[in-house]
């Protein structure tokens, strides 16, 4: 669970959770790609004026990325938010995967498997590349077919990805609760330290009691020997004033 710091300094349990950030998630990245991907497969292959396959692919692949980035920043406060995002742009990859497989098979070109030469090659990059600089190079080179397979493994990769993550993220939940039980444990926890540090002086007041009482009696002792003091140098004082006016009297 996240910390954070009261007024003194104390940690605190955080009513936010600690998610990593959304550029760091892989399948984000590989949604990004994807994204972009789509774009250019699009403009290359399909009609740019008619065609409504082309504006649903383009959509699809923005709301897989999307709500990626909007799942992931709700995420530091809503469990229930995350978990509805992340499974809307699941969705929407779904989409994109069967809009690629649908070109594939409409235009009688092939969907490679793994009895295909091309396809380990394709796994081996796709699983080790998750960047756009990796794939842009590449997107005015590959064919039409080389391109929706391409597209078809990373949507295939993306939710494969997006899964593990959501019963990470279920796991979390069940442990910690949502934002509600967040901020349950981090008000109990406020008040504990409250209680704990009440405790703590309570427990000091006797002896700060016994050290005034005991500074008390060491300053009325001090007291008292400075009167004595004080007393017996004018005594000893007013007897020498008046010898000296009793010599000053004898030599006249």
């Amino acid at each position: 669970m996240a910390m954070t710091k009261d007024g003194n300094g104390a940690e605190l349990p955080s009513i936010f959770r600690t998610v990593p950030k959304w550029q760091d998630l892989r399948f984000y990245q590989k949604s990004e790609v994807l994204y972009q991907l789509t774009f250019v497969f699009c403009e290359r292959f399909l009609a740019k004026h008619g065609d409504r396959t082309v504006d649903q692919m383009i959509q699809a692949a923005r709301s897989g990325k999307q709500n990626i980035v909007e799942g992931s920043e709700d995420a530091k406060t809503s469990t229930e938010m995350q978990v509805k995002l992340l499974n809307v742009a699941r969705s929407s990859i779904g989409e994109l995967r069967q809009d690629f497989d649908d070109f594939l098979k409409a235009r009688h070109l092939k969907i490679w498997t793994r009895d295909d030469e091309r396809f380990q090659p394709m796994q081996d990059f796709t699983k080790t590349h998750n960047m756009l600089s990796d794939y842009e190079p590449y997107f005015h080179q590959w064919t039409a077919e080389e391109m929706a397979n391409i597209g078809l493994t990373l949507c295939y990769q993306v939710d494969v990805m997006m899964n593990k993550y959501l019963k990470e993220t279920e796991r979390i939940f069940v442990q910690e609760g949502g934002v509600k039980e967040r901020m349950h444990k981090a008000r109990t926890g406020y008040r504990q330290q409250q209680d704990t540090r009440l405790a703590e002086l309570e427990r000091t007041v006797p002896q700060l009691q016994q050290q005034i009482e005991t500074a008390q009696q060491e300053a009325a002792r001090w007291k008292a020997a400075y009167e004595d003091l004080k007393q017996r140098a004018l005594k000893a004082y007013n007897e020498q004033k008046k010898e000296i006016e009793e010599l000053k009297k004898s030599v006249k």
